[in-house]
């Protein structure tokens, strides 16, 4: 089996849908997938997510499902750099988390300010979302692995979001999302692509073979956009 985690275009997070930019990024994604296998699709309820997907859909002569748990992981957490405000619970100053060995663990959620915000059962309920969504197609979670009820080469594409894209990396690679949440940039509309191997009979783990790949926007020739990252240099301009 095979998963392509695709990113939603370049946001309009207030209008909950894409920029001008984010629309050219989702036709080039659609030119590019559109002579690559995809059985199944699965789409976030989010308008940016669904946007994306759309003209990928529409070319290939596909129709998705919604899933709920796809939508952005959202839980809010008070940081203490700025406790008078809420936060992302995967968005945090790098002097802050790492400092914390929990996160580093699978215990991550266990810090108090993951606790407090409910950071935990929103997890396990996307956990749970995906584990039922793999079972559907032959891949039963057992453990840290998965049984193989029902092997196969199909190709499932996922159109989500940067902070459940790690989720589903965390769960599969067993991998406190902290250590992906900041450490990885995936930009938007790009793609991570993930395999199962079944080096034995019946037992199945996932392994990534690209992540955050932007190959189709370098064939239209448009640079990834920003919306995914923080300044190189601090005394550069934008992205602070």
């Amino acid at each position: 089996m095979r998963l392509l985690i695709i990113r939603h275009g370049d946001p309009d997070y207030i209008h909950d849908s894409l920029t001008a930019t984010g629309r050219t990024e989702a036709a080039l994604l659609a030119g590019y997938l559109k002579d690559v296998p995809i059985d199944y699709a699965y789409v976030s309820p989010l308008g940016r997510a669904q946007l994306t997907a759309r003209p990928t859909l529409d070319a290939k002569g596909l129709e998705a499902t919604t899933l709920e748990w796809l939508r952005e992981f959202e839980p809010k957490v008070r940081h203490k750099a700025n406790p008078l405000a809420l936060g992302c619970a995967w968005d945090w100053w790098p002097e802050e988390w790492t400092e914390h060995d929990i996160f580093y663990t699978d215990h991550w959620f266990d810090d108090p300010a993951m606790v407090d915000a409910g950071v935990k059962e929103e997890y396990l309920a996307v956990c749970a979302g995906l584990d039922d969504l793999l079972a559907a197609h032959g891949y039963v979670r057992s453990g840290r692995i998965y049984e193989v009820a029902a092997a196969n080469h199909d190709t499932l594409a996922l159109f989500c979001h940067y902070g459940l894209g790690c989720v589903i990396l965390s769960h599969l690679l067993g991998v406190s999302p902290m250590v992906l949440w900041h450490g990885l940039c995936g930009a938007p509309s790009s793609i991570t692509s993930v395999y199962t191997e079944e080096r034995r009979r019946g037992k199945a783990s996932f392994r990534v073979n690209e992540y955050g790949g932007t190959e189709h926007l370098a064939l239209g020739h448009v640079a990834p956009s920003s919306a995914a990252r923080f300044c190189e240099c601090y005394e550069d301009k934008d992205r602070h």
